[in-house]
């Protein structure tokens, strides 16, 4: 077992990014389900509910970029560990938040703490695998998301029945925390560093390593990470994933309480459904994006063929849903439209290592920043638009037409193979 461990050892790290990737966002959609709660306690509105939940989106879009700098600079294993011990910290103080206010701070510091962690993802994926096994090993690690859901919902619904909302968010602040401790003494920076990892291991990574060095090395071009065309495009359709994420992890146990008239615990098992179809779409995602790049050696088509096909068949589900008033229904649109808009999850980020060799986190860091811009607008108009309709209709339909609008966008100016021989052919 010790030698199989050693021969496999970046998939090890790999199982890292993902455990820690699903506390992660436990840890941010957590307050989802204390909606009720803290309107009878606090009497607050829908609107001031979306305000909270939008502070998160606020603070995350101030380090998603320069926490990517950070990683690039200082590594996935300080920087990372130190980003988890913070939201963690942050997540514990929300179970001690007396009012409007205090719930807005704490949610705007722990979007800051989390800033750098998809940018670090990017960077330890970038330096521990080869080409052929990024699609899969993304994928391994963002399936993390919707599972963090099928885990999480009904993990925090009986905490918050049982044991109320504040010792919810104390019990679920120290695992982040203990993931930290483990990262800083299992992970290096660099596999041939690292004394787990075995001489064939090494020796399979050695070319990526060497690159990896170099590009180290290497200043970040600014100047490229937002001016290239196909990150520019890659970015504008993350946002509109983006908007369905904050959407889906923040809003839709209310969506299942108000307009469905569930309890919060049936509420926390229905959610089941359509996240574990997330999930099993998004690691479908990655291994057919490396199948795709294998067969073809396009990345046009095994990433942007992904996106904008996936996104397409998930905008017409969201415009399905939003006329739809059966459960049944509602649970199958839901379930196909988080399916198809997570599948190409493991594309967004294969385009950055991709494209962006010499800075991935700081790339990824950029996207990063475009997911919190819609974290930010994602709650808080969601809120005002249940506040002034009564209806989840409008924000189903909203959601359908930022999908609509990036399957354009992608279509039209996602060509990575197109621009990477451009720079290939202009590198000295």
């Amino acid at each position: 077992m010790k030698n199989i461990l050693k021969n496999h050892y970046r998939w090890v790290v790999t199982a890292l990014v993902f455990f820690i990737t699903l506390v992660n966002f436990i840890d941010r959609s957590a307050i989802s389900f204390v909606i009720e709660s803290l309107k009878q306690e606090f009497h607050f509105t829908d609107t001031q509910f979306g305000m909270i939940l939008s502070a998160f989106g606020l603070g995350y879009v101030l380090l998603t970029a320069f926490g990517g700098w950070l990683v690039d600079v200082w590594g996935a294993r300080y920087a990372w560990c130190a980003a988890a011990i913070s939201w963690s910290l942050c997540v514990a103080l929300l179970g001690f938040a007396g009012g409007f206010g205090g719930f807005i701070a704490l949610r705007f510091l722990l979007g800051v703490a989390e800033g750098p962690h998809f940018p670090a993802m990017s960077h330890t994926i970038n330096r521990w695998l080869p080409p052929s096994e990024r699609g899969r090993a993304f994928s391994f690690g963002l399936v993390a998301i919707p599972l963090s859901s099928v885990i999480g919902s009904p993990l925090t619904s009986y905490l918050v029945s049982d044991f109320g909302w504040r010792n919810m968010f104390f019990i679920i602040s120290g695992i982040g925390i203990l993931w930290a401790v483990a990262w800083y003494f299992l992970f290096r920076d660099y596999p041939e560093d690292s004394p787990n990892v075995s001489p064939a291991e090494k020796q399979l990574l050695a070319k990526s390593c060497t690159e990896n060095r170099k590009n180290a090395k290497t200043p970040i071009d600014w100047h490229f990470i937002l001016t290239h065309p196909t990150l520019i495009a890659n970015n504008i359709s993350y946002f509109a994933f983006g908007y369905m994420l904050f959407f889906a992890t923040l809003w839709l146990p209310g969506y299942f309480l108000t307009q469905h008239n569930l309890d919060l615990k049936s509420v926390g098992w229905y959610l089941v459904i359509p996240w574990l179809v997330a999930s099993i779409f998004l690691k479908a995602g990655g291994f057919l994006c490396d199948w795709l790049y294998k067969k073809t050696g396009s990345m046009r088509i095994s990433r942007s063929h992904v996106i904008w096909v996936s996104q397409l068949l998930a905008g017409i589900c969201f415009v399905l849903l939003s006329f739809t008033d059966s459960l049944g229904l509602s649970i199958f649109f839901l379930s196909l439209g988080l399916g198809f808009g997570f599948m190409p999850q493991p594309a967004f980020f294969s385009i950055n290592v991709d494209v962006a060799k010499h800075a991935s986190a700081s790339a990824q860091g950029v996207t990063s920043s475009c997911l919190s811009l819609a974290g930010i607008l994602a709650p808080l108009v969601t809120g005002w638009l249940i506040d002034v309709t009564q209806s989840f209709q409008m924000p189903f339909l909203l959601l359908g037409g930022f999908s609509m609008i990036a399957v354009v966008v992608v279509v039209l100016f996602h060509h990575p193979d197109k621009e990477y021989r451009r720079l290939v052919e202009v590198k000295p």
